[in-house]
Parts: structure tokens; sequence; C-alpha cells
């Protein structure tokens, strides 16, 4: 027991990058990680670790043995994890990190009905459109849309919705309706940037099975969708938002949803789709509770949002 002990804080160590981030994940203190590891170098009669106070590295030897253990150490996991799931006690720290605006309009409505249902699972959402780490935040699940991802990452497509292309009445009235893509380029747009690429998050069209992106004048840009939403509500110009942030706007009137099919003068053309993706680190971390949370998301999913295969 006191070698797994030692060997748990030796791989959370080195994939943290620090003794005393090993110690904060593992729940213990700094020097009894310290002790873990002296014992299991003792062990073993080799040194693991070169330490110093402001860097950790691998010998030879603990490169090795890294990466012989470190597989083991998440198969003894999976293996716990299967066989409480067997016994109907599928439970544990679940975190996951989300986008935003999905995490608002989407996930959080759901959160009450899934610990409900797995009681003995502990939640934690972040609420984040920055560049997340699964392994050195402690993260079991992202939930990213495609221009988000990161490589390395296993990432299955769970949804894919409608892009809304909206204003208000106000400024519709002031500004008249554009009529084709093309007219967007004399309209004040209001674009949304990609925190995780500093990117502007461009706006693409589907005509005749071919992709294609219209000049734009960006009046406003901003990170963060319910502003540019507030925004385009105040007058503020044309906007384009996930059918989730648009439709209650749409429903009561204080948007407007344009490249309908009675504004449309050409070949229709469709906004592209916006697609979501559900990440894990890698293989070992689909593990019980994860699935519970993957088939709890794709079951309260609207219908329409649902995809085959990722």
């Amino acid at each position: 027991m006191d070698t797994m002990r030692g060997v748990e804080t030796f791989v959370r160590a080195v994939e943290l990058g620090s003794i005393a981030a090993a110690a904060r994940r593992l729940g213990i203190s700094a020097a009894a990680a310290s002790q873990n590891i002296a014992r299991l170098e003792a062990a073993l009669g080799a040194r693991l670790l070169t330490r110093t106070t402001r860097s950790l590295a691998l010998t030879d030897n603990g490169e090795v043995y890294f990466q012989r253990v470190k597989g083991l150490l998440n198969e003894l996991e999976l293996a716990k994890q299967a066989v409480s799931a067997m016994q109907g006690e599928v439970g544990g720290k679940l975190t996951i990190a989300c986008s935003a605006a999905f995490s608002r309009h989407v996930l959080a409505p759901l959160i009450p009905g899934f610990n409900q249902r797995y009681p003995q699972i502990s939640l934690e959402l972040l609420a984040t459109d920055r560049r997340s780490d699964h392994i050195k935040e402690g993260i079991d699940i992202s939930i990213r849309i495609r221009q988000q991802l990161q490589d390395g990452v296993v990432a299955r497509r769970i949804a894919t919705l409608p892009l809304i292309f909206c204003a208000s009445p106000e400024y519709l009235q002031r500004a008249g309706y554009p009529d084709t893509p093309q007219a967007l380029l004399n309209h004040d747009c209001l674009m949304f940037r990609i925190p995780v690429d500093g990117h502007i998050f461009r706006w693409a069209f589907i005509r005749d099975g071919r992709r294609y992106e219209p000049d734009i004048k960006a009046t406003a840009v901003s990170d963060d969708i319910d502003m540019l939403a507030k925004m385009a509500v105040a007058g503020g110009g044309i906007t384009r938002l996930a059918a989730f942030v648009a439709e209650p706007y749409l429903a009561s009137g204080q948007l407007k949803q344009l490249f309908g099919a009675e504004h449309m003068s050409e070949v229709k053309a469709e906004a592209e789709p916006l697609e979501f993706y559900f990440c894990v680190a890698d293989r070992y971390a689909k593990t019980p509770k994860v699935a519970a949370f993957f088939d709890y998301l794709y079951e309260h999913l609207p219908d329409k949002w649902h995809v085959k295969s990722g």
C-alpha cells in the first residue's frame, strides 16, 4: 500500500510539474508527498526525480519507470470505478470545463437532474472559454466547439445546432434588412473573438454544398456571446448567436432572425452550423462517471441537435 501511495504521488508530480501540485491534488501536505516519493525511491533503489527549488526533472530511471506505471495507475482507477459501477455506486468528483455560453444556457438547467440521478457524484463546473489542461487542472470532461479543440484530446461530436443571424427591430428599421450574406458588408456587425486563440470567429455560409465567408464590417468584437446578444438587443447591429442564446430573444420579439426565406433574393444560403464536442484527456479518462454524464447529456439535448456519430 505504501508503494502504491508513492507511485500515485510520483505520477501526479510528473504530470502536474511539481510535488506541491501533486500534494494539492491528492489532498496531502507537500512534506507527505515528498516522503511518499522518497520511500518509493528507497524501495526501488534508484533516484526517480531530480529536485531543485524551482524545477522537477525525471532521471533516466524515472523516465522508464513513469512510462511503465502511469498506465497501470489509470487502469487501477478504471478497475475500481468499474466495480463500483457494477454495484450501482457510480460516484466521485467529476470536473467539467465548458464554454461559458453553453454552460449558462444548456448545462446549468440539466445539472440538478443529473445530481438527483447520481447522488454519489460531486460535480464541479468550470464555465470558461480559455484553454484548459485536462491533466494539470484535474478536468474529467471538457465541452468545446470545433474551433476550440486542442491537439491530443479524445473528442466525440455530441451536438450540431444552428447559428442564427439576428438584429433588433429598431436596427433593421434604421439600416434595412440585408437580403444576401454579401450585404453584411454594408451593416454594423457584432462579432465573437475566440478566447482560446484570439481569432475572430468568422461568419460562414453554406450554399449549394459549398462553404464561403462573405466580407464583414466588424464594428464591435467581444469574447462573451451574451454581451453580443445584449448589444444587438440595444440596436448595436447584426450578430450571430447559437440557437440556445438567440431563441428567447426571438420569442420575445427583441431580435429578428435574418436570412429567412422571406428576405433572401438569391439561391438560399444557410449559416454554417455550430458543432460541440465532448472531450476527455485520453482513453483512460473514459470512466463510468464520465460515461454516465455523456449518456445523461445526450439524453437531454434536443433531438434536433443530435448527431449519429462523432
